[in-house]
């Protein structure tokens, strides 16, 4: 029999509409502000192949023109082929690109095998607990102070939430950083694992030291690329975990399997981030993941989506999915291309703060094609 093959390339475009977000002081932060809606744009990219079989991944963004010449015609099973070829073909541009081909490449193993992809790889759990990941602090009356910050934590534990991850403001003066870090931990410090990103906003090592040293005081989970490195300073990070007790997780700003054990080794990090989206799909997680596990340290996954939700079933040494971004006067935050649980809403959780690992094959989940279709502005197909 001959090996199936990649025969056409498909990028479906549809759009949504969010209330109540708007931007921070430049633009890049999306914060809670009243009245605002916005126009957003998903995709999903599909691979079809010669044995009508399609791979989908929900979140696919464009692909250059390169990489759809190479991924042509190719084995749909090759994923290790594929993975090194496009590490070695985009090292030079965007590595980004390999991700959702990637996940589309899973989903069709597991459907060519009728199970779910953490099945594939060997996983284990059927609910992952996960935490709850904050929209940035605005200044329009939703996160706008530390005691509202403190009260969105309380509500997410009475939600069944065991975790809680503070996006802070973006130009903020450090005191009031320092002080939502000492309102969360003080409200719900002894009940829930604390964690604070910053997403690489503060001017200096010296504000992340400070915030740093409340983290120790109540006892938080993580400090998170506090700083305007821009989250890849091996020297300066290592500096920064000498002074403070609580651990320090980067890599989310690195790019593949090496860099991220390039920072292991030279001590910029305690717990160690990677994403489908950042490390190269499913294939370049499990690969940091295991590796990770190697140096006996934890592994912890950037945001929610169905692929994580597999990995992390099949990952001994991890903590949490991350469920965001939540807010508690924005009530839906993603399009409903899911069924509600998951969706990755506020809500979605079960009474002990955890989500289902999806059991159909493949990503485990049927999209809402009607949805998708009602809301199509874009089609784009290589063949």
């Amino acid at each position: 029999m001959a090996a199936p093959k990649i025969t056409k390339i498909e990028q479906v475009v549809f759009e949504y509409t969010m209330q109540n977000i708007g931007t921070d002081y430049n633009g890049f932060n999306g914060v809670y502000e009243k009245g605002i809606s916005r126009t957003m744009r998903g995709s999903i990219l599909r691979i079809h192949t010669s044995i009508g079989i399609t791979g989908e991944y929900p979140g696919g963004g464009g692909l250059p023109p390169h990489v759809i010449q190479y991924i042509l015609g190719k084995n749909p099973f090759e994923r290790e082929k594929i993975y090194n070829d496009l590490k070695r073909g985009l090292r030079h541009t965007d590595r980004t690109a390999i991700s959702g081909l990637d996940v589309a490449l899973w989903d069709f193993a597991g459907k060519v095998y009728n199970v779910p992809i953490y099945q594939l790889l060997g996983g284990y759990k059927k609910t992952i607990p996960a935490y709850a990941s904050t929209y940035h602090g605005d200044e329009n009356g939703g996160l706008h102070t530390p005691e509202a910050f403190a009260d969105f934590a309380a509500q997410c534990y009475d939600i069944g939430y065991r975790g809680f991850k503070i996006h802070g403001w973006g130009n903020a003066p450090i005191e009031r950083e320092v002080a939502n870090v000492h309102a969360v931990g003080k409200r719900v410090g002894d009940k829930m694992d604390l964690m604070i990103d910053p997403a690489c906003e503060y001017d200096t090592w010296a504000h992340a030291l400070k915030v740093g040293r409340a983290c120790d005081e109540q006892g938080y989970f993580w400090l998170e690329d506090p700083y305007k490195d821009g989250g890849v300073s091996m020297f300066g990070h290592k500096k920064l975990s000498e002074h403070i007790t609580t651990p320090i997780l980067q890599t989310e700003h690195i790019f593949g399997l090496e860099q991220h054990v390039d920072f292991i080794v030279n001590g910029g990090t305690d717990f160690v981030r990677t994403g489908v989206y950042e490390d190269g799909g499913i294939t370049g997680v499990m690969k940091v993941a295991h590796a990770t596990e190697g140096f006996g340290l934890d592994v912890e996954l950037h945001g929610g989506q169905l692929a994580h939700r597999h990995c992390i079933a099949a990952i001994r040494n991890t903590n949490y999915y991350e469920l965001g971004l939540l807010h508690p006067l924005i009530k839906k935050t993603k399009p409903p291309i899911y069924p509600p649980e998951f969706t990755d809403e506020l809500e979605n959780v079960d009474e002990n703060g955890h989500v289902p690992v999806p059991q159909g094959p493949g990503l485990g989940v049927d999209l809402d094609w009607d949805y998708i279709k009602a809301h199509q502005v874009d089609t784009h197909v290589w063949e």
